[in-house]
Order: structure tokens, then C-alpha cells, then sequence
């Protein structure tokens, strides 16, 4: 390195010419420089008071940042510079250089112009690059004097010449002069400088705040921001991140990737990117009053792991400045600028305006939300109102959910009757099949209002929200299922009917209003709580309905007492037997001959049971097809078997809380035998074709003129369901063993009919009622009540004076089977002794023993004289 020459103060002067013209130099020099306000007039006074008396190529002037220790280039002489064709001469104009350099560090300490040869120092040790560029474009020497202000360097002043040995002492006396005054040109250009900045930053703030004060939406915004940044020394591109509802994340809202801004894959992904506050980098910037600058990979290297980071460098992002969008207290986002040099007081004045302009936007699409919302739950409003039926509801909630950013309905629950279980009301059936789930498999078991995730849901007040990965990794049942449909949440709500809990509703989505969720449950709540009111009543009605047929049925068929008619011993004992069980809930098998009045006394148990407020259920076992048992007893559900176009409630679940005859009992097939054993066991059944059991409160009573002990021995009947109902026996005595009975069933069968003929029957003769005890009455009272109605309308008059008996009857043919291994006297007497009985001991005459026997009175009396059949035979 060439040392620094003498400066010329040093040497004697060469004349007094020199000196003047120095001093007239020195004097227009200081008059021009007052006048310089642009950077740029500075190079040119300089170089046209210099360049006529000394030679130089070029000159520039750099100034000292001392913040990272380097200087720059500040004033260009673009005109003359040697270098403007150098390939790396943007590099050189954009470039710091250090001041820890030799030959840099002698200017420093030199007290004036220090000069040096190119060639002796381009290629020493961290040399600035400038000198070899310099050199390849024939400049061999350099001449620098430090500018100072306030007693320290502010910069220097670089003079190149392509003739080695050009700087004279008289120049550089001319230097060390000047040098004052050109740092105080320089610094006052410095100063214009920053002042025509903060102007054009004020201009330039007002034209912004001009064009953002008519944003008014998401894409206005964008464009005002994108013309905005774009004026700054910017690099790639902007983003800027809204908080989320949530206020734990920030997504994407406006941005503009420069080269990147049309790469799908990247602009897809920012769409639906959501990142958390807390990550390491957003939350510092929220938390700061000024601008932040990041370095890519310093922050990744400090274990940073925000996935945006890494896209950054992929895209490669050097530096990036992170602002904070505060509006009075409440921050709404942040701006993200890929930038180098910071102008704080601009970019907080920038931003400043787009945080207005966000919260305003913000507050104009919550309003336009709220009223998009309002107006959508209007229309879903509408469309449930509409719903009659279940599936009336479903085609309505999953039509409106479509249009509700891809929400989708993955159960609706309600709660059942019993108050404790609850059973699937509504699904869609896609999400099990694409998640390979058997739904019928699954809804077999039913879950319970104690159900952890069921139980929480009802007792919120306004429902939970679910995330679908973190139930997906703690093995929720379900999570498979909500994961196939790729959104993130699942909100759970209660549905209610006022304060009352009727049911849970599943949704997912990836972000649902509490607005939204409130109106879509409520709306729903009303059309379930409707439609299972309506059902309610329309099985009421079915109810009803099947009652009054019951009741029409009989009407016709009971015997419309007020009380049983018969006051005889044999009933006497009946009635105990009736009053004994009719409170208890025991059952009760009646035994009797047929028409004995079995149906009649079931009856009067049930009315004098608890139960009697309810209808009396009365199943006719010997008339029910084979086929149609089942369904008859227990039920059945639509499309059970061909022709069940709907359900149809079991005599069972007809008669529940009351009274189930089932008369004939022993007509029924040992197949229905055996599933009626096992409801009176269990106390629940299962319609045909059903899934859910039903529990049954029933009192049962049986009949049957059979005897059931036979047909247990003979395997036509189960002995186990034959001790079911054995268990309290009542047996109903023929009408032939309570003829005492007789005369009051005849005048209460006379009144009722004469009534319902429109017949006057007023008077029964004495021989009617005598003839009517005579005969064995093989049909028993129902026998009775027949033969009564067809005698009235045989009448002519006001008194029943004759009856219509048949003349053979079963009885009489089966009566000789009572009368084996007995001589002919014996079975003789015996029967004309008991048809004395039954003919009150007359022998002769209407409705006497001679007329039954078909023989004249006086052959009576002698036949009784040679059997000794006396008075006490058949008076006992």
C-alpha cells in the first residue's frame, strides 16, 4: 500500500498565483455549495469549479452507519463514473462496506485527504470490493477525505483518476479545505432529505388514507394495501392474518406472494391454513409496539416450528417484517412484510389505517353474517314448519345444512318415554357407510341420558364443541366416523322443548355461529317436539280407534248387566272367589262349560280392580289365524312381513296398566304358547319385526272350556304356561246346577229384549218358567238368553206364555254315560228321580216330568210306586 502524500499545507507555496487561485476556488466553492438543497447538485458544482483545474474521472460521497459498522454510497456521479458499465455496478451502488478494513481505517485516522494506487490495494485482505471494479475500468487511483459533523466522521468523499500521481498537494490542500464545508453540504442535504421523506411520507399517508377510507370490503382492502406496500421497499409480498373467532388462531385474510401469488398449491393451502397465536412468532409480534424484523433461518434454527416458516424458505423469504394491527386496545391481526429497510413511523402510520379499515370490514361482515344467518334461519324456519312427518324433518334439515359451509348432520338423538334411554331419530346414513360402520349394529345399545359425552351435552347450557383429531386420538367410538368427512369440529347441543330436555343433535363443521347453532337447534327442537306430539296423538287416536272397535264389539256381545244376575249357592261361592282376587294383580283362569258367562265374570274382576278406569282388552284366541297370532298379541312394525304397510300396536301394549282377557285360551297353538309364556315371564315384548323392547304392566285373565289338565297330558298344551295361569282358578257352574237362577235371568233376558224388539212383554206364565227349569240347558246361559230373544218375537201378545225348548240336546245323548255298570231298575229310578228334580216335583202337566219323559202322568205315577221313588227322593 501506498502511503498518504504530504498534504499540500506541508509544502512551501509555489506562488502567489496559486494561492489566489486556491483561495478564489475555495470562495465560489463555498458560494455554490450554500446554494445545494439536492443531493445531486452537489457532484455537479463540485466537478465543475474542480474538474477545469485538476484532473479526476469521477467522484461520490458515502456516509457511516454506524449500526453495523459500514458505510454506503450516498452520492453517485452517474454521468462521468468509469464504472456505470461494470457488470457488478448495482452491486456496488446497493452494498454496505466495512469500516474494519485497513485501508478504511487509515482514512479514519489521517487528518486529511489520504490517497491510494488501486493496484497496491485491490487485492489485499478484506479489501471492498469497489476498488478492483474500479481498477478493471482503468481508474488507478483514489483519493478519500472523511466528512465530519459534531467532532465525528460522517462519511467520505471518494476522488478517482485514471492517471496515477493526479492528485497534486495543491489538490489536496484544496481538499482538507473544503472538507468542512462539504460536510456541511452533505449534511444538509441529509437533512432536506428527511424532510422531503416525512413530506412525501405525509402525502403519502394522506393518499392512502384516502383510498382505504373507501374500503369497504375484503378484495377493496387487498387492492389499497397491494398499491400501498407496493411504493415501499418492498420485496415479494405482504400477507395479512385475521384473528379467528376462536381468538386462539389467525388465518390468511388478504395478501398478494409476488412471484408465487398464482401457484395453486400454495394459495389453496393459505386458504385454509389456521395457525395458532401462541407459536413463537405472531404472539411476539401481537405483543409488540413496533415493527419486529425476522431472519428465516435464525428463527428456525431456534426451534421455531410455525409450518409457515418453512414455506417461506421454500418460496425463499430471507427477512421478514412482522406489524401488529391494533385498533384502540384490541388487536385484529397482523401484516407480514418481506422487506429490508424499516421506516417505523411509515409503517406504523400504514398500518394504523389498515386496522381502521380491518375492524371495519370485520364489523361490516359480522353485520352482513348476522343478517345472512338471520335470513337463512328464516327460510330453515320456513322449510320446518312445513315438516308434518320425521321424514318431512330430515329432508328439510339436510336440504338447509348443505348450504351452511358443508355442515353435516351426524345424529340427532331424542330422549324415549322412560325418561333415561335415548334412541336414534335421525342420521345420515352416508357417514357410516363411508366410514364402514354398521349403524343397526351400533344403535343396538342403547345409550343412556348417563352417557359421559350425553351427559355433558345436556347439561350445558349452550352445547360443546368438539375437535375431531384430538377425539380421533383418544379413541373416541365415533371419531372414526367424524374424521371420514374431513371437517374439524363436532358441535354437540341439547335440544329442548322450553326447559325440558327431549333429545342431542351432532354437527360438524369447520366453524359454526353460537347465532347459527342456537337457531338451528331451537327450530329443530320445535319440529321434533311437534312431530312427536303429532305421533303421540296419532297413536292416541289409533288407540282410540282400536278401543271403540273393542268397545262397538262389545257391545254387542256382553250381556250389559249392571251386576250379574244369579244369587244360587253355586254363584254365591263365585262371587267370594271374585272379591278375594279382584285387588291383587294375580291372574286369573276361568273354567267353565261354554257359555257359562266367563267373559262376563272377567269383566266384573277387572271393574273391581284397581284398573278399572282403563278398557278391559278381550282377545279371542280360537278366532285368530294361525298366521296373524303374533302379530295380533304382540304387535308389529311397518314392513314386518307382506302387507304391514304400517305399525300396528299388540293387544299387549293395548292393554298396558289395565286388564288382558284371553278368552278360549286353550284354542291357542303351542308355537304362540311358548312366546306367551315368555312376556308373562319377562313382562316385555318385542313388536314383529321390531328392535326395541317394550315393558308391559298387564293383568291377565284366561278362559276356556277345555280342561286344561287333559291337554297339558295329551302335549297340547305347555305345562309350564298352564302354571302361569293356574293361578287362581275360578269355576263357573253349569245353568243346569243353578236352576234357582233360572227365573231371574229369564225376566232380566224378557226386559232386555222386549226393549231392543220394541215388544211389550209384561208377564212370563208360571208353565214357561216351570219348562224352562226342566231342561238341562246343554248351551247354559247363553242358551238361555237366545231361546228368550227368539220366544219374544214369536209372541203375539203381552205375556210370554210359551218357549220354544229344542227336543234333543247333546246332553240327552251323553246322558247314559253316567250311568254304566248299573242295572236297568237303577239307571231307570235314578233318572226319574232327577228329572223330578229338575221339574220342581211335578209329575204332570207343562214343563212336568211326564212331559220330559214323553209318558201319560198315570204311567209316571205307577212307574214311581214300583221303583219307591217318594216324595223325599227328589224334595231333598
Amino acid at each position: 500500500m501506498k502511503s498518504a502524500k504530504p498534504s499540500v499545507s506541508e509544502m512551501p507555496a509555489d506562488s502567489a498565483g496559486t494561492l489566489e487561485r486556491t483561495r478564489k476556488l475555495l470562495s465560489e466553492l463555498g458560494d455554490d455549495i450554500t446554494k445545494v438543497r439536492d443531493k445531486n447538485d452537489l457532484l455537479i458544482l463540485f466537478k465543475k469549479r474542480i474538474k477545469g483545474l485538476y484532473h479526476l474521472t469521477h467522484t461520490i460521497v458515502t456516509l457511516i452507519d454506524y449500526k453495523d459498522e459500514t458505510y454506503v454510497p450516498f452520492l453517485l456521479d452517474n454521468e462521468a463514473s468509469a464504472i456505470r458499465s461494470h457488470p457488478r455496478y448495482q452491486e456496488m451502488v446497493h452494498s454496505r462496506f466495512s469500516l474494519n478494513e485497513p485501508v478504511i481505517q487509515a482514512v479514519l485516522q489521517a487528518d486529511g485527504p489520504i490517497s491510494f494506487l488501486l493496484e497496491e490495494i485491490m487485492d489485499l485482505p478484506d479489501s471492498p470490493a469497489f476498488f478492483r471494479v474500479n481498477y478493471e475500468k482503468g481508474v488507478r487511483e483514489i483519493l478519500m477525505t472523511r466528512l465530519m459533523k459534531e467532532g465525528k466522521p460522517m462519511g467520505f468523499i471518494h476522488i478517482y483518476s485514471d492517471k496515477p500521481g493526479s492528485f497534486s498537494s495543491e489538490f489536496r490542500d484544496v481538499m482538507k479545505d473544503i472538507a468542512p464545508q462539504l460536510s456541511g453540504a452533505v449534511s444538509n442535504i441529509i437533512k432536506n432529505e428527511e424532510l422531503l421523506n416525512k413530506e412525501k411520507e405525509k402525502s403519502f399517508l394522506l393518499d392512502f388514507s384516502s383510498d382505504i377510507a373507501t374500503v369497504r370490503t375484503k378484495e377493496e382492502l387487498a387492492r389499497a394495501v397491494r398499491a400501498a406496500i407496493s411504493k415501499l421497499n418492498q420485496k415479494s409480498g405482504y400477507v395479512i392474518r385475521r384473528i379467528n373467532d376462536d381468538n386462539a388462531s389467525m388465518s390468511p385474510y388478504v395478501y398478494d406472494l409476488g412471484a408465487w401469488q398464482h401457484d395453486q398449491k400454495i394459495v389453496s393451502a393459505l386458504e385454509k391454513a389456521r395457525y395458532p397465536i401462541n407459536d413463537g412468532i405472531q404472539n411476539r409480534v401481537l405483543n409488540s409496539p413496533i415493527p419486529l424484523l425476522f431472519n428465516v433461518d435464525r428463527e428456525i434454527q431456534r426451534g421455531i416450528a410455525a409450518p409457515y416458516l418453512q414455506s417461506w424458505k421454500a418460496m425463499g423469504f430471507q427477512n421478514f417484517l412482522g406489524i401488529r394491527l391494533r385498533n384502540a386496545e384490541t388487536n385484529h391481526g397482523i401484516l407480514f412484510l418481506d422487506i429490508e429497510e424499516i421506516n417505523v413511523p411509515l409503517l406504523q402510520g400504514i398500518c394504523s389505517q389498515i386496522s381502521i379499515a380491518l375492524a371495519n370490514i370485520m364489523a361490516n361482515e359480522q353485520i352482513s353474517k348476522k343478517q345472512e344467518e338471520q335470513a337463512f334461519l328464516l327460510d330453515f324456519g320456513k322449510d320446518i314448519t312445513q315438516a308434518r312427518t320425521k321424514q318431512d324433518l330430515q329432508n328439510a334439515v339436510f336440504r338447509v345444512l348443505d348450504k351452511t359451509m358443508h355442515t353435516k348432520l351426524a345424529m340427532i338423538r331424542v330422549i324415549d318415554d322412560d325418561g333415561f334411554h335415548l334412541s336414534p331419530f335421525m342420521h345420515d346414513r352416508t357417514l357410516f357407510e363411508k366410514a364402514k360402520v354398521d349403524f343397526d349394529k351400533m344403535s343396538v345399545n342403547k345409550i343412556t341420558i348417563e352417557e359421559t359425552y350425553t351427559a355433558q351435552v345436556l347439561a350445558s347450557k349452550e352445547g360443546l364443541m368438539f375437535n375431531v383429531e384430538e377425539e380421533f386420538k383418544s379413541g373416541t367410538a365415533y371419531a372414526k366416523l367424524w374424521k371420514t368427512t374431513g371437517l374439524r369440529n363436532v358441535y354437540a347441543l341439547p335440544l329442548r322443548a322450553g326447559d325440558k330436555n327431549i333429545g342431542t343433535i351432532w354437527l360438524l363443521a369447520d366453524r359454526l355461529s353460537k347465532l347459527m347453532l342456537q337457531g338451528i337447534c331451537s327450530q329443530i327442537s320445535l319440529a321434533i317436539a311437534n312431530i312427536q306430539a303429532a305421533e303421540k296423538l296419532l297413536a292416541y287416536k289409533k288407540q282410540l280407534e282400536v278401543e271403540n272397535d273393542y268397545l262397538k264389539e262389545q257391545i254387542k256381545t256382553i250381556y250389559n248387566f249392571s251386576e250379574i244376575v244369579g244369587s244360587g249357592e253355586e254363584m254365591q261361592k263365585v262371587y267370594r272367589l271374585i272379591s278375594l282376587v279382584a285387588d291383587s294383580n294375580s291372574t286369573v283362569l276361568l273354567l267353565g262349560e261354554t257359555g257359562t258367562g266367563k267373559e262376563l265374570i272377567a269383566r266384573a274382576i277387572h271393574n273391581a280392580s284397581p284398573r278399572r278406569d282403563k278398557l278391559m282388552v278381550k282377545v279371542n284366541c280360537a278366532a285368530l289365524p294361525a298366521n296373524l297370532i303374533e302379530s295380533e298379541l304382540f304387535g308389529h312394525e311397518r314392513g314386518a312381513f307382506t302387507g304391514a304397510i304400517d305399525r300396528r300396536i299388540g293387544k299387549f301394549e293395548l292393554g298396558n296398566n289395565s286388564t288382558l282377557f284371553l278368552d278360549e285360551i286353550g284354542e291357542l297353538p303351542l308355537e304362540a304358547q311358548s312366546k306367551l309364556l315368555r312376556v308373562i315371564q319377562e313382562r316385555e315384548l318385542e313388536r314383529l319385526g321390531g328392535k326395541h323392547t317394550i315393558k308391559i304392566d298387564v293383568r291377565l285373565i284366561a278362559a276356556t272350556n277345555r280342561n286344561l289338565e287333559e291337554e297339558v297330558k295329551a302335549g297340547r298344551f305347555r305345562a309350564d304356561l298352564y302354571f302361569r295361569l293356574n293361578v287362581f282358578p275360578i269355576h263357573l257352574p253349569p245353568l243346569r246346577e243353578r236352576s234357582e237362577d233360572i227365573e231371574a235371568l229369564t225376566h232380566f233376558f224378557v226386559q232386555k229384549y222386549s226393549r231392543n224388539s220394541g215388544r211389550k212383554i209384561r208377564k212370563v206364565a208360571p208353565k214357561v218358567i216351570q219348562q224352562l227349569r226342566s231342561y238341562t240347558w246343554p248351551g247354559n246361559v247363553r242358551e238361555l238368553e237366545h231361546l228368550i230373544e227368539r220366544s219374544i218375537l214369536l209372541a203375539t201378545n203381552g205375556t210370554l206364555d210359551d218357549v220354544y225348548i229344542p227336543q234333543h240336546t247333546g246332553a240327552d245323548k251323553q246322558e247314559p254315560a253316567y250311568l254304566l255298570n248299573r242295572s236297568l231298575e237303577e239307571v231307570e229310578r235314578s233318572y226319574i228321580i232327577e228329572v223330578l228334580k229338575r221339574c220342581a216335583g211335578k209329575i204332570s202337566g207343562a214343563g212336568s216330568a211326564a212331559e220330559i219323559l214323553k209318558i201319560p202322568g198315570n204311567t209316571l205315577h205307577s212307574k214311581m210306586k214300583k221303583l219307591g221313588i217318594s216324595k223325599s227322593d227328589y224334595f231333598a
